[in-house]
């Protein structure tokens, strides 16, 4: 449910840009900056918080990570000018990662260590639901009501997520010698660093496609913009099977399902720009693109496993490195749609992007072979 709120709070603006710009009287190209806001807010606060919340309990962390999201909504839906709109939705990223790092980490382990990907799979659930479900709906009431409605809405999903945490989740302690130094530790691991680079890089790609897919799909594939919606629903179908196919692989063999991962998204991408004026086509590799999310509890996992004595820090990093991919993408993708290469170029950038995962995937895997450590599993 929190991850379901998050998700739904982070790409409802996409669909309500149009109504924010009219409301505020601004530019929809302006009224996008909360867009960057809110990632903003992600890739600081998730470290920040991670670190500052070192000696709380987990079960009291999440319940005021999820706090602080759901009051940021709820004040965002009654900001009175941009500016304060804008700075609420910076505000609301800071919880995010952290929320699901330390998700994450409580999710993992209350399960064998057999099956703890496909644990975090389920907290990233919500996420891919958000995209195929939330959204959708949110985006509908925002348009029939008012745009408000839809923070409002999220605010509510997260004090929901709230009473359920105090509800059903057992308390814990603070793990012996927890604190800001020792969470920092994580940054001196080089697997750290290198498995936040194989997201924040070989992972641009989906974005590079998804920011644009709906031009691609009316302008190169040549379909109506009532199909957009379909389109993006199997985008969001592909996202939920992903989640759940990789999470399972990725209990059996982590490394080889994210050195897999890399290799799908260079096929799958490059599929999409041969392949983006055929309507079918354009249907079948948009749902395989959405499949790659994937890669997402596997990385999950894998920081977890290298951060050793870091690792609420590492996981809630893990969505700092997913922003940084949504960016990149995005920029890339625009670069070359600008640079008159059409829209179906941006497979091509994910492709190379992919590729670039893939140099950082066997920098790790090397690094691991010739200086072997014991890996730390979630606590």
């Amino acid at each position: 449910m929190g991850s379901f709120g998050i998700g739904t709070g982070e790409f409802v603006i996409m669909g309500l840009l149009p109504d924010v710009a009219h409301d505020f009287k601004v530019t929809t190209p302006e009224a996008g900056h909360v867009i960057s806001a809110y990632a903003l807010g992600v890739v600081i606060g998730a470290p920040v918080l991670a670190v500052l919340g070192a000696k709380m309990s987990r079960r009291w962390l999440l319940i005021l990570l999820m706090s602080v999201f759901a009051l940021g909504n709820i004040v965002s839906a009654l900001a009175p000018t941009f500016g304060s709109f804008m700075f609420m939705r910076f505000l609301t990223g800071f919880p995010h990662g952290a929320y699901f790092g330390v998700a994450a980490l409580v999710a993992a382990s209350m399960v064998d260590p057999g099956k703890r990907t496909q644990a975090v799979g389920r907290v990233m659930l919500g996420l891919t639901l958000a995209t195929l479900i939330g959204t959708p709906l949110a985006t509908m009431f925002g348009q029939s009501l008012d745009w408000r409605v839809a923070f409002g809405v999220v605010g509510a999903l997260g004090i929901l997520t709230v009473a359920l945490i105090i509800l059903f989740l057992p308390q814990d302690k603070v793990r012996p010698g927890a604190g800001a130094l020792r969470e920092l530790g994580a940054f001196r691991s080089k697997q750290v660093w290198l498995t936040l680079g194989i997201g924040a890089v070989g992972f641009g790609g989906m974005f590079s496609v998804f920011t644009y897919i709906a031009s691609t799909t009316t302008e190169v594939a040549g379909l109506s913009p009532t199909m957009v919606p379909v389109i993006l629903a199997l985008f969001g179908i592909g996202m939920v099977s992903g989640n759940i196919v990789g999470a399972w692989f990725a209990d059996k063999a982590l490394m080889a399902t994210i050195g897999g991962m890399m290799i799908y998204n260079f096929i799958i991408l490059s599929a999409f720009s041969l392949t983006a004026h055929n309507p079918y086509m354009l249907s079948l590799v948009v749902f395989l693109i959405g499949s790659s999310v994937a890669i997402a509890p596997a990385l999950q996992i894998r920081l977890m496993d290298v951060a050793a004595d870091g690792q609420t820090l590492a996981a809630a990093l893990n969505h700092s490195a997913f922003n940084i991919a949504n960016a990149l993408g995005a920029w890339l993708g625009g670069l070359a749609i600008a640079g008159g290469y059409g829209y179906a170029s941006t497979g091509w950038v994910g492709a190379l992007l992919s590729v670039a995962g893939m140099g950082v995937f066997a920098m790790s895997l090397s690094l691991e072979r010739s200086s072997p450590q014991q890996a730390c599993p979630a606590e």
